[in-house]
């Protein structure tokens, strides 16, 4: 049998590798998973309630085609207006998604033709290349260093590529280096794809997941850069391209609500980019289930105070988490933004992190990502998710001390 060419560059898969080491390291251990970013809290109660609500509604049985979506459609638009303080058109300029993974993989389908290319972050999230992927499109690693903040140098992308870029795809705050843009900079970026005529695409999850400056002793740890927007902290695409010239953003219920296994999320942005995207889904799927839209409807339009206790369970946890290493030698920047922990290896594991990451868990049963699964810029990285409880977190640690101990 046969298979698409294209099927080659995904059969490496940062996670799925990390399942499978897991699972051969289970027997007989206690498995920290700090490997995948999948939150541990639950949903709210009132969204749960509209769900199982809608199950004895035998109207939400059905399929659900896109007119259907009408409403959880105005509450997203409204939800973004209110919060970043630019109208949006709920019937043109936004899409209801299974999870934002789903648009972030498809859009390629809709922007690019065989051989075009799609600037990348590098390190960045996987399905972002995934998607370029199977559109059979050619990648452009746009290298995210430390010394420039973890954001891309627009200057050094040769222009040959450009005359054949057709779409750059940006995340902040970013996973995994958990790095945070200033409007400045996406400004910068709107003029660059205005210029050379490239889409725009800005994955958000984290648009809530953004700390205080200080740790609960008072003790400063990091500024956020005056830049950045007072009111939401983490700025908006949008905000740099209000009348949406080139831009479309990625919305997820996933880390602000804690709905990752419910799979919904929109796209908000440029309507002439969601209609061709709207295409592709049509093809492809037709929408989640009603009873998850008026879930996520109860969430958009409830208190956003239900993000709080979320923000502020996994900042103690990092400063929890961080504190650990600190005290065993490894000392890490204190991340402002996401639910992860950037780690540069030690010596002698600098060059070879999946190496790191697939003994730690044999040895100790501590599963982390290791930085090469999300691009070559983050080979010597590993990443830690914080869902775990602050006293599993401490454990993991003590567990990392001693394999580290081992390894001198």
């Amino acid at each position: 049998m046969q298979f698409a060419q294209r099927l080659q560059p995904l059969q490496a898969n940062v996670f799925a590798d990390m399942d499978q080491a897991k699972a051969l390291a289970a027997a007989g251990k206690e498995i920290i998973d700090l490997s995948l970013g999948s939150s541990d809290l639950p949903a709210p109660k009132h969204v749960c309630a509209a769900i199982e609500a809608s199950l004895y509604d035998p109207s939400t049985h059905g399929y659900l085609l896109f007119h259907g979506t009408k409403a959880f459609r105005q509450a997203a638009a409204s939800w973004y207006t209110k919060k970043f303080g630019i109208p949006v058109d709920p019937e043109t300029e936004v899409l209801q998604l299974i999870g934002s993974q789903e648009g972030t993989a498809h859009l390629p389908l809709a922007v690019l033709n065989p051989g075009d290319f799609a600037l990348l972050q590098d390190p960045g999230y996987p399905s972002h290349a995934g998607g370029v992927h199977l559109a059979s499109g050619q990648i452009y690693p746009m290298p995210l260093l430390a010394e420039n903040n973890f954001l891309p140098v627009f200057e050094d992308i040769p222009q040959a590529v450009l005359a054949q870029a057709r779409m750059m795809v940006l995340s902040y705050p970013h996973n995994p280096t958990t790095a945070i843009a200033p409007l400045s900079f996406f400004q910068e970026a709107v003029a660059f794809c205005q210029c050379h005529n490239l889409v725009l695409v800005h994955d958000f999850p984290y648009v809530d997941i953004v700390f205080e400056d200080t740790t609960g002793n008072g003790e400063q740890i990091g500024k956020i850069p005056e830049s950045l927007n007072p009111t939401s902290v983490a700025p908006s695409v949008l905000q740099a391209d209000p009348d949406k010239t080139v831009s479309i953003e990625f919305f997820s219920f996933s880390k602000s609500y804690n709905m990752g296994g419910f799979r919904i999320g929109y796209a908000i942005g440029n309507a002439q980019v969601i209609r061709a995207l709207r295409q592709v889904k049509a093809a492809i799927d037709f929408n989640q289930y009603r009873g998850i839209l008026n879930g996520a409807i109860a969430a958009l339009n409830g208190s956003q105070d239900i993000v709080k206790p979320v923000v502020t369970t996994y900042q103690q946890r990092r400063d929890t988490f961080v504190d650990a290493l600190n005290r065993i030698g490894w000392s890490v920047p204190v991340p402002l933004a996401t639910m992860y922990v950037w780690a540069k290896l030690p010596e002698p594991w600098a060059g070879n992190s999946v190496k790191f990451c697939t003994s730690l868990v044999e040895a100790t049963g501590v599963a982390v990502a290791p930085g090469a699964g999300f691009g070559k810029a983050g080979e010597g990285y590993v990443r830690f998710a914080l869902v775990q409880e602050p006293e599993v977190l401490e454990r993991a640690v003590e567990r990392i001390s001693g394999f580290l101990q081992s390894h001198q």
